[in-house]
């Protein structure tokens, strides 16, 4: 008996019926400097329009949505997850303020459903379009046997540009400097697994009143937001931004001393800004310990900015006049790593 490639799992037509239904959306994506994207063996970029840069640097960074798929599938709602991992290698990218050139995924199946493929790629493209990256190419690939049928991986890469002088890396920062702590939408796309395990009996399906009628599943699949435009704002608002931190896996424990100067630390305060009340829920029902809850989860702050005394009320201000919520979470203290403190 004769075998082809569909019949060992692999439906190739589908696989080019996915491109097809997300190539529109991909090209909407495109600025003048891309020369080859869909269809292409390898995506083409020109990098020669950076003469407005003295010494222009190209900075890169890679993720994945983790088992943010698994509540994905379980809802079969996958239209958020290109925003996940668009949004997510934005903002790592963003901590050191390079702006975001071009975009790469990785989408992997057990058995393709190009359907379901073009939704997620269809929403990568939305979020590629917000910060003005061009969605450059990609791979989708369908491996029966190393997923199971109806789960799926999704993975990004970034590439962004930022002139070496303009390099935010933390090295100014002092004594006295002030955290200033931006909302998260959720919990973007880290403590999936933690999540699931506290929530595994509950069913993720029935409107809840603590959560405004919202489903957990709802909850739980609000996209992990950007905060390039929150960025850009207090840049043309001429605040010197000394550091930033993007609130991912390790939480506010472990991902603001990530820049921080030999010598110093930072104290920040629980209660000084709104905690979700997802995270309420998970923490409680959990019976997670304050640290670990504050390793594992963004616990309602997905990124942080420092900047100095001197200039913080002027960066609140520009901050809620770009429509933002900024809670001042703590400062800079002699010592390292992070003190979390009770008010």
């Amino acid at each position: 008996m004769s075998i082809d490639y569909k019949s060992a799992g692999v439906d190739i037509d589908a696989g080019n019926r996915a491109v097809e239904l997300m190539k529109d959306a991909v090209k909407r994506t495109y600025t003048p400097q891309v020369l080859a994207g869909v269809g292409s063996f390898g995506g083409l970029f020109s990098a020669l329009n950076f003469k407005d840069m003295e010494e222009p640097v190209l900075v890169a960074s890679t993720d994945g949505v983790g088992t943010k798929t698994k509540v994905a599938v379980a809802a079969q709602k996958f239209d958020t997850l290109g925003m996940d991992i668009v949004n997510h290698c934005v903002n790592d990218i963003l901590v050191q303020g390079a702006r975001p050139l071009f975009f790469l995924d990785y989408v992997a199946t057990g058995k393709l459903v190009p359907e379901t493929v073009a939704t997620v790629v269809k929403g990568a493209a939305q979020a590629c379009e917000r910060v003005g990256a061009a969605l450059l190419g990609g791979e989708t690939a369908e491996m029966p046997g190393v997923y199971l049928e109806g789960e799926l991986d999704l993975v990004g890469t970034i590439v962004g540009v930022l002139d070496r002088k303009d390099l935010v890396d933390g090295s100014t920062l002092a004594e006295g400097d002030v955290l200033i702590g931006l909302p998260s939408t959720g919990l973007h796309t880290n403590g999936f697994s933690l999540a699931r395990k506290v929530l595994e009996n509950e069913d993720l399906f029935v409107p809840r009143d603590f959560l405004n009628g919202e489903t957990y599943a709802e909850a739980l699949l609000k996209p992990h937001r950007e905060y390039v435009l929150a960025y850009r704002a207090l840049k043309e608002g001429g605040i010197n931004i000394k550091g930033m931190a993007h609130i991912t896996g390790g939480g506010l424990i472990e991902n603001p001393p990530r820049v921080f100067p030999e010598g110093l630390g930072a104290r920040v305060y629980e209660g000084s800004w709104d905690v979700p009340p997802l995270f309420q829920k998970i923490v409680e029902q959990g019976q997670i310990e304050t640290i670990e809850a504050h390793r594992a989860l963004n616990m309602g702050v997905g990124y942080v900015f420092m900047v100095s005394i001197s200039e913080f009320d002027l960066a609140m201000q520009i901050l809620r006049e770009a429509g933002e919520t900024p809670y001042r979470i703590g400062e800079m203290v002699q010592g390292e790593g992070i003190e979390l403190v009770t008010r």
